[in-house]
């Protein structure tokens, strides 16, 4: 076997220790681990490998003197860490909320004879917004003393509020420097916890519906892109598009520009690669047993490839992050070695040294050696046996010129090791591309500022069918060295595709074309300019001239659109141009749904709570102005009464016909003790009543900032047990079987995170 078809088959199956959040708890792994502990999962392992001391020591990678630190932090168990996400002020009241109630109840406890200590800040993440504590993750899940914090942290990381996720993982998008216009690449994104950092970024002003940036994330494994949409959606962003490829030969996409094709280059690219993984010991046992330099030696050629690809997709005066979860050189500093080698002076190595202020770090090594799988070590490539040609290659040693050693400044590279801050081991190097790479032809620079994003091309009404692709062969078959033509470029694109974009539809592609495996999604249909189904919706909605109907898009190109998601026009841009070279897994964020009987109420279309936040700003109709008192009995009880709300909110409701609606809560700086954060909800009016349609994990978490404790839930009764109900249970008890059914179909509340396009509201 060759060694790229085996390179493709190494990144083709799952990489057991990828990256560091690959295997946390729950949703941010994507694996369950049943009764996985430190001391009970994995008992037959024991946390030794010669092998792996005599070759690090041999390398001199751990300052002098902390050897034993070192061994002894790998052989601990690796601390909880936690990362408060979402919009700031959102952000801002849970972290409120951990410090005032959950982290006071650790105060003073103790669980199994130690002493829990109260978590503490990140001293590096910005703003308080990421935590660690001496727990350890089986001890959070088993212990009674914790179940209310545990419960917490699941609850939060369901809803997408909180990111169980490693410490050292959450440094590269820090130090990608994202501003809110940037196009971003994250490149191996999966299971997803730094592409959820990169998309808060874009939103750091959520009185922004639509930044001008986006990102675009990948993974070569179709399973994986899926946990990757799953964290994704729990931002809910429509700038945010999950595709799947080979990171190493992933597409060069075209834009429109003024009514001509240009290539598209971005500002900031994550190259956080497949990797040996020999920095999550702690929490990955199998790597004590299993380590061996042979994985490093077959990863080094991938590694590179993927990082070339990203540096020549990458804008001139762009920023791309390479990073891995290994201490071995050949991983690190030799794919960053042989990238600015081969760049000749288009990369730099830039000082990030300051950038996190209180981050512990070590310099990047300038010397290394090789060590075969069998202990036989080589210092330079001319000392490599011919026989070896095929498993070692010149790309693994350090250049043998000082002078170009000494120009790279491999020194700026960041090396975290375990022992320093009780972390992972981790590295990382952050590149800026100064000129186009010798094999490119020249490039627009990065955006230094946000500027107005040209529309693209109208389409006209959907066609029956979709059309047929173009021959985008030329461009899908370049190699990571190739030269490419602008000029055949721009020829080749105008060619290109030209049914399809009249028709505004970006269906999958073609199969012939690429070699993909997975599921066969649905295309992606824009809504045209003069479809019937809009005019209602503007109407009813009062929706704001400035709203980007152009946007809205549907997953199907027959029958009844049944849900109507909407995406940033920088992404409808990538989208109409890309359709038939790019396999696109999910983009956008779903605004409407369609209800069984919503012809009856002026609208077919209700509101979904996933696209409220970005909705709500062209909203002018509907909306009602609830208290914090309001919201409560709105999340609490499942259809009550409109004389259970406030005067002004129940005077409000009144004066609405029957149907969907929005409920805006406004903070009050006059009341400190209250929410300090707005709240956007839907809601509809029914005959008598009003009912939220949240899902439970989100109503849990207003709940909980609102500083109400879940007790429970009576399913029967459609109620929401709290602290503050049962303080009032014998009211509870006397109104007990006088609120109206919800009729519906489907309850949004049955299944966490569900919002079901089709159910029917109550009357």
């Amino acid at each position: 076997m060759g060694r790229r078809a085996r390179g493709r088959r190494l990144q083709q199956q799952p990489q057991g220790p990828r990256r560091p959040e690959d295997v946390e708890d729950g949703v941010e792994g994507g694996r369950k681990r049943g009764n996985a502990g430190w001391e009970g999962g994995y008992p037959e392992i024991v946390k030794e490998n010669k092998l792996f001391e005599h070759y690090y020591q041999e390398l001199g990678i751990v300052p002098e003197g902390e050897w034993e630190q070192f061994m002894r932090a790998l052989r601990e168990p690796l601390p909880a860490t936690l990362r408060i996400t979402g919009y700031k002020s959102h952000a801002k009241e849970i972290l409120h909320c951990l410090k005032n109630k959950y982290f006071k109840e650790l105060e003073d406890l103790e669980v199994d004879g130690q002493k829990v200590e109260v978590p503490q800040p990140l001293s590096w993440y910005p703003e308080e917004l990421a935590w660690h504590t001496n727990l350890s993750r089986k001890i959070l899940r088993k212990s009674p003393q914790l179940e209310r914090f545990h419960q917490f942290l699941v609850s939060e990381t369901e809803s997408g509020n909180i990111s169980r996720q490693e410490a050292v993982s959450m440094i590269p998008p820090l130090l990608l420097n994202v501003e809110p216009h940037h196009k971003i690449l994250d490149m191996c994104a999966a299971p997803g916890s730094k592409t959820t950092q990169l998309i808060e970024m874009l939103h750091a002003d959520m009185n922004v519906p639509f930044p001008e940036g986006f990102v675009i994330a990948n993974d070569v494994d179709n399973k994986r892109c899926y946990l990757l949409v799953h964290q994704a959606k729990r931002l809910s962003s429509p700038c945010i598009m999950v595709v799947n490829h080979d990171a190493s030969s992933i597409p060069r996409l075209t834009v429109d520009v003024d009514g001509r094709k240009e290539i598209l280059f971005y500002d900031r690219i994550l190259c956080d690669v497949p990797c040996s993984g020999d920095g999550t010991m702690r929490k990955n046992i199998d790597v004590w047993k299993k380590w061996t330099t042979l994985n490093s030696l077959q990863l080094h050629g991938l590694q590179l490839r993927i990082a070339t690809r990203g540096a020549e997709q990458l804008a001139e005066g762009g920023r791309m992050v390479y990073s891995t979860c290994s201490l071995n050189p050949i991983e690190d500093e030799a794919v960053i070695a042989a990238l600015l080698e081969k760049s000749e002076g288009a990369l730099e190595l830039v000082d990030a040294s300051a950038e996190l202020p209180g981050l512990k770090w070590m310099p990047g090594v300038s010397h290394w050696k090789v060590m075969t799988r069998d202990g036989q070590w080589f210092a330079e490539w001319d000392e490599v046996p011919h026989s070896r040609h095929t498993q070692i290659r010149p790309t693994m040693f350090p250049p043998k010129d000082p002078e170009k050693l000494q120009a790279m400044h491999l020194e700026r590279c960041l090396r975290i090791l375990p022992h320093h801050q009780n972390t992972g081991g981790f590295f990382v190097a952050v590149l800026v591309k100064k000129s186009s790479m010798p094999w490119n032809k020249r490039q627009p620079k990065v955006q230094s500022r946000s500027a107005d994003a040209r529309e693209t091309t109208h389409p006209v009404p959907v066609a029956d069918t979709v059309g047929k692709p173009g021959d985008s062969s030329d461009l899908e078959s370049q190699t990571v060295t190739e030269t490419v033509d602008t000029g055949i470029m721009h020829t080749a694109e105008n060619a290109e595709n030209s049914e399809n974009k009249k028709d505004g539809v970006c269906g999958p592609p073609p199969s012939k074309k690429m070699k993909l495996f997975g599921f066969k999604e649905d295309p992606f249909v824009f809504i045209p300019e003069d479809d019937p189904l809009f005019p209602p919706i503007e109407k009813f909605y009062a929706l704001d001239p400035s709203f980007p109907k152009m946007n809205l898009l549907t997953r199907t190109t027959e029958g009844k659109k049944r849900q109507l998601y909407m995406v940033s026009k920088e992404l409808r841009n990538v989208l109409l141009n890309n359709s038939e070279r790019m396999k696109v897994i999910n983009t956008g964020i779903k605004v409407w749904c369609r209800n069984n009987s919503g012809e009856e109420f002026d609208c077919a279309f209700r509101l979904a709570q996933e696209g409220i936040y970005t909705l709500y700003p062209f909203i002018h109709s509907r909306i009602i102005t609830v208290s914090m008192e309001d919201v409560k009995i709105l999340l609490t009880q499942e259809n009550p009464f409109f004389r259970k709300l406030s005067s002004q909110a129940c005077s409000q409701v009144k004066d609405l016909a029957k149907g969907s609606v929005v409920l805006k809560y406004e903070p009050d700086s006059a009341s400190p003790d209250d929410l300090q954060c707005p709240i956007v909800l839907c809601g509809w009016r029914g005959k008598t009543s009003i009912r939220t349609f949240v899902p439970k994990n989100e109503r849990l978490h207003y709940l909980r900032m609102m500083g109400l404790e879940v007790l429970g839930e009576k399913k029967k009764e459609g109620v929401i047990v709290t602290n503050e109900s049962v303080a009032n249970s014998e009211r509870l008890e006397d109104e007990d079987g006088t609120e109206p059914r919800a009729q519906e179909a489907g309850n949004p509340d049955s299944a966490p995170g569900c919002d079901p396009a089709a159910s029917e509201p109550p009357r």
